[in-house]
């Protein structure tokens, strides 16, 4: 089944499931749906591992972001979708994933509920070559000096949770 075809869970602008949409006619439509993020911070904390998203993704390609994630499937909790973004992403499992915060992002198409999650991690990362194009650990203060930065070329929606992520501090 192409990404296309996969079902996600639909949510409304309140924040409520309200069922299940093909990921293109959520796209398309620009509807209302639930996506994770998962800070990948160094087991010390002292960095954060950045990624360049493939020139192939549907939404934001080729920027650069500091969380894992994605849409949440029809059937899954967003904690099951923050796990199984992780595995798939960056290669990571088995590792407890804290709750940070939960955000709504609205960037027409985009509309999203977002749910943030964090990990610590030193192992390996691997990445999945259709969605990321390369990677690397960044010190915190580099992380928030690109991030502030209104020219970095950094997804819109990963910027924004990241100064969430600073300014809760």
């Amino acid at each position: 089944m192409s990404s296309a075809e996969e079902m996600v869970t639909h949510y409304d602008a309140a924040g409520a499931v309200v069922g299940r949409v093909r990921r293109a006619d959520m796209r398309e439509q620009g509807l209302w749906h639930a996506a994770t993020l998962v800070l990948v911070r160094s087991g010390d904390g002292a960095r954060v591992y950045v990624h360049r998203r493939s020139p192939d993704k549907d939404v934001f390609p080729g920027l650069y972001d500091c969380w894992a994630g994605g849409v949440v499937a029809a059937g899954e909790t967003p904690a099951e979708g923050a796990e199984r973004e992780l595995a798939e992403e960056l290669g990571v499992r088995g590792v407890p994933l804290r709750p940070l915060f939960t955000f709504t992002f609205e960037q027409p198409p985009l509309r999203c509920h977002y749910f943030a999650y964090e990990a610590r991690w030193d192992g390996p990362v691997v990445h999945q070559p259709e969605e990321i194009v390369s990677g690397r650990w960044m010190p915190l203060d580099e992380l928030r000096a690109f991030a502030d930065d209104p020219e970095s070329p950094f997804v819109p929606d990963g910027r924004h949770a990241i100064r969430e992520w600073f300014r809760r501090g």
